[in-house]
């Protein structure tokens, strides 16, 4: 049983459910503490998991002692908490609803509880907050019954035997009993600044068995033979509730400012798309046959590049615009971890790296079997021409540093975007004479071995003239630019220095500041492979997967210390990094 101290339980407790346009999070004790309505990058109406006291959320538990166990039905995202009490078990099915052709016009959250033997007594509670305190939510009459509106969303409960009473002047509870195939749902609606369709209870419930197909429906033209099976489909699974359906593009998480320090500090709004994201996740779309998700991510790319450009930026808007700037909220934040924000610092940055990104996505879509247009080519081509010059400046990194540098791993991007654009070009992909990319390619290694490796450490160092590592560097085994001794060793000294367990910090001085990056420890078990250490990549995936919490979701860091999580979740990056190294190490070896 979850105990909620001042309103909070551990990260670790929560699953998440979505629907293709937002995402709500289910803590273990039953409290959706996580709901922004209608989109994933909304203003959050249920947000308790950042204000306990004001966020708002959705209650049901059973009354008194219980304990719990969880599981995703089989191929959804549709979960499953069955709770136990001394007088009987009853079972709840939670579902972020879809419709027959695809996500609903408007957010339905359904709760529907079956009795399994015995009775259970459960007490719901739905009560909108205040939006991160920048609304306050009112409950008003209407002609087909009471609903709240926040900042211009409305909301509304319908049910099946869910015993309504009360709940306030701005919310709405009830209690009801479960017996042996009793059938109870409540229903949680909303809109934004529309009108609100509300749904027959019958046919929410109907919704919910439909939706669990429409996920296994996915799950079957899914194809994936490899190593990790399960571990591999949870996370495709967990990274499709990522892909923001109206756009095509992929949020790097479903939340923000959850702490990558429990005491504060470094708390970020993910909730927005890189490119960096979009490279790593078609590598996985590709070998997992998902042709529609492929295609509308490339193409949400392209267009938002376009729209924007011609300079890359290195993160949009998940409607493809760009990011305005960074709001603080009054919020007290997850477990007191201040600041509560909206909005990324990081979108004015430099980071070289988005070239290497860019041009791995175009290359494995090729390389897919798929043809591009004379305008990407024309696109392309320029930024080839670009990143020629720019590979000679200092950037922020792939970490989004104050500090700028010139980056060894930033440079490894700009040596892969080249790379790649000298085969697209070679294959009539992209027009020009790649004779300049090629020289600048060979230039970029040239100037990586003559300034970026160290004899003392045997090592690549994060930038010239530091003994510090950076992990990140672990990318480009698997990009091409080294898979021979030098990287080889590099490992060695990464997992001596960022090591903790099997878990793996980020950069050198940093486990001062944040937890393990889980991202890392998976681009090692890549690395490994791609060097020729299959066997202790393999050791490193049997040790990694089990940290994930009891429903197979990582968050973006670990504690090495407790295996607690921090950062937001759920974390794109750390299911894709699992997702490739699993990939990595079965096209590499053959393992199945």
């Amino acid at each position: 049983m979850t105990i909620r101290i001042d309103g909070t339980v551990p990260l670790r407790s929560y699953a998440v459910i979505g629907d293709g346009r937002t995402v709500a999070l289910v803590a273990e004790d039953g409290g959706v503490d996580w709901f922004p309505v209608p989109n994933m990058d909304s203003a959050p109406v249920f947000g308790r998991l950042l204000d306990a006291r004001e966020g708002g959320a959705i209650e049901l538990a059973p009354v008194g002692e219980y304990s719990v166990t969880r599981r995703y039905l089989e191929g959804s995202n549709v979960l499953e908490t069955t709770f136990e009490t001394a007088k009987g078990v009853a079972r709840v099915t939670d579902a972020l609803v879809t419709g027959i052709a695809g996500r609903l016009p408007w957010a339905e959250l359904a709760r529907r509880v079956d009795g399994v033997s015995g009775s259970v007594r459960f007490r719901w509670r739905v009560s909108p907050g205040t939006c991160l305190r920048t609304a306050s939510p009112w409950k008003h009459e209407t002609v087909h019954g009471a609903v709240v509106r926040v900042d211009g969303v409305t909301i509304a409960v319908r049910g099946i035997d869910h015993g309504p009473r009360g709940g306030g002047d701005a919310g709405f509870a009830g209690s009801f009993t479960t017996t042996r195939k009793s059938r109870h749902l409540i229903t949680v609606v909303g809109t934004s600044n529309e009108p609100l369709h509300l749904p027959d209870p019958l046919a929410v419930d109907r919704g919910v068995d439909r939706t669990v197909e429409n996920w296994q429906f996915w799950s079957r033209e899914f194809s994936y033979d490899g190593p990790w099976p399960e571990a591999v489909h949870r996370s495709a699974l967990a990274l499709k509730l990522l892909i923001y359906s109206p756009s095509g593009a992929i949020a790097a998480a479903g939340t923000t400012s959850l702490p990558e320090n429990p005491r504060g500090g470094k708390n970020w709004d993910y909730r927005f798309a890189w490119v960096r994201d979009v490279a790593y996740t078609l590598h996985a779309l590709i070998r997992f046959g998902l042709r529609e998700e492929t295609q509308a991510a490339v193409a949400w790319l392209l267009t938002t590049i376009r729209q924007h450009g011609p300079e890359l930026h290195i993160f949009y808007t998940l409607d493809g615009s760009l990011p305005d700037g960074v709001t603080k909220h009054d919020a007290p934040g997850w477990n007191g971890a201040q600041p509560v924000v909206s909005g990324n610092p990081a979108s004015g940055q430099l980071q070289l790296g988005v070239y290497g990104d860019l041009f791995d996505v175009m290359r494995l879509y090729v390389s897919a079997g798929n043809v591009l247009d004379a305008e990407t080519g024309r696109l392309l081509a320029s930024i080839a021409d670009r990143a020629s010059d720019a590979w000679r400046r200092r950037d922020a990194g792939m970490w989004e540093l104050e500090d700028e540098q010139h980056y060894t791993s930033s440079k490894m991007g700009c040596w892969q975007a080249l790379d790649a654009a000298v085969e697209l070009c070679e294959k009539g992909q992209i027009p020009g004479n790649p004779d300049r990319w090629k020289a600048e390619r060979e230039h970029i290694r040239e100037w990586i071995d003559e300034n970026c490796w160290s004899e003392d450490l045997q090592s690549y160092v994060a930038y010239p003239g530091t003994d510090e590592l950076d992990a990140s560097v672990l990318l480009h085994g698997p990009s091409g630019f080294d898979r021979g001794d030098r990287m080889s060793s590099t490992i060695d000294a990464l997992r001596r220095e960022l090591g903790r367990g099997p878990l793996m910090y980020r950069y050198s001085g940093v486990d001062a500041e944040e937890g393990a990056f889980v991202a890392c420890s998976f681009w090692l078990a890549s690395a490994l492979a791609c060097v020729g250490r299959a066997d202790e990549a393999a050791i490193l995936m049997d040790e990694l997967i089990p940290l994930a919490n009891d429903v197979g979701l990582y968050s973006e860091m670990i504690d090495p210390h407790d295996m607690s999580f921090l950062g937001n979740l759920p974390q794109a990056l750390s299911h894709l990094a699992l997702v490739n190294a699993a990939i990595t190490i079965e096209e590499l070896t053959g393992r199945s």
